[in-house]
């Protein structure tokens, strides 16, 4: 009997001791808190106001963590058992993890938000690059198209000054007049009518002078005879030669000079050693002759800058 109560004792002990070093732990933890007001006022009285070293050595020794707060402090002393306690109960479990638990939330946060907002950075950054690289094609485009503008304003500026050469030219030689063809026409003596012959030569001549500009026809007539007579007949000529060109190919009449020569000599080209000698004319004739200007090789530029550019 009495070795079944002594047993009952010592089990009794035995479950009782991790109560009781629980109770003391908490009882430890909640003492220094409680004491350490009652500690800290005459401190507080007593001592003298930190000086400036001092504060800077406290504030440097107390670093901040990530979450804004100071970092948690191991506990010197835990109860009873010290750091660890085997018969810890679940409460006491949670009660020292519940800190550890807070910060690695708050931390989670904290790296969440710099997560967003690296990516919000990120975005803003692409957004900024596509933006330059839009404004500097459309920096080049204006440049290409400066340069082509430029490139055709060259061009246009190239033109003007090889037409204005081409003016200055064609106006110092106005009145150069150089003849490019000759005809002549027969007549039999003592009359003014145009034989088949001859208003055939006068079509060949002018069918080609409709279209064109800066030309003057030169009409001539020669008869045999002497004197005022030999004037008359040769401008009765000459004028039926006119009349047939100004109403049957509608030729300007102040493109057309005539003059009546008589029976006056007319140069024979001879070889280059003998002098050129003159001759008379025997029976009735009339010479046209063709004298162009450069009018018409500026009426041919004029037309050239105004037709379009090939394609590239």
């Amino acid at each position: 009997m009495k070795n079944r109560v002594f047993v009952a004792l010592i089990v009794s002990v035995v479950l009782a001791l991790p109560a009781f070093a629980q109770q003391t732990g908490s009882t430890s933890q909640d003492q220094p808190a409680a004491s350490q007001p009652m500690q800290s006022a005459p401190a507080a009285q007593t001592a003298p106001p930190p000086s400036t070293d001092q504060t800077s050595s406290m504030s440097s020794s107390q670093s901040v963590g990530a979450t804004g707060k100071q970092p948690l402090q191991a506990e010197t002393r835990e109860g009873f058992w010290g750091r660890v306690n085997p018969f810890a109960r679940k409460k006491y479990v949670q009660r020292q993890t519940q800190p550890i638990r807070d910060r690695v939330n708050e931390l989670d946060e904290l790296t969440s938000a710099n997560t967003r907002m690296i990516k919000d950075v990120d975005s803003r950054s692409q957004q900024g690059i596509q933006l330059a690289s839009a404004k500097a094609n459309e920096a080049d485009q204006h440049a290409i198209d400066a340069g082509n503008k430029a490139q055709a304003a060259q061009q246009t500026a190239t033109q003007a000054n090889t037409r204005l050469s081409t003016v200055e030219q064609v106006v110092g030689n106005i009145d150069q007049y150089k003849a490019t063809t000759q005809t002549e026409i027969r007549f039999r003596p003592g009359q003014s009518v145009l034989s088949q012959n001859a208003k055939t030569a006068l079509d060949d001549m002018a069918t080609p002078l409709k279209s064109q500009r800066g030309y003057i026809i030169e009409v001539q007539g020669f008869s045999s005879g002497h004197g005022q007579t030999a004037i008359a007949t040769s401008q009765k000529m000459a004028d039926s030669v006119v009349r047939y060109l100004v109403l049957n190919h509608d030729i300007p009449v102040y493109r057309i000079y005539v003059v009546g020569m008589g029976n006056a000599p007319v140069p024979s080209a001879n070889t280059a050693e003998e002098q050129p000698k003159t001759k008379r004319t025997s029976g009735g004739r009339v010479e046209i002759s063709l004298l162009k200007n450069d009018l018409e090789q500026l009426a041919s530029t004029s037309t050239a800058p105004n037709q379009p550019a090939p394609a590239k």
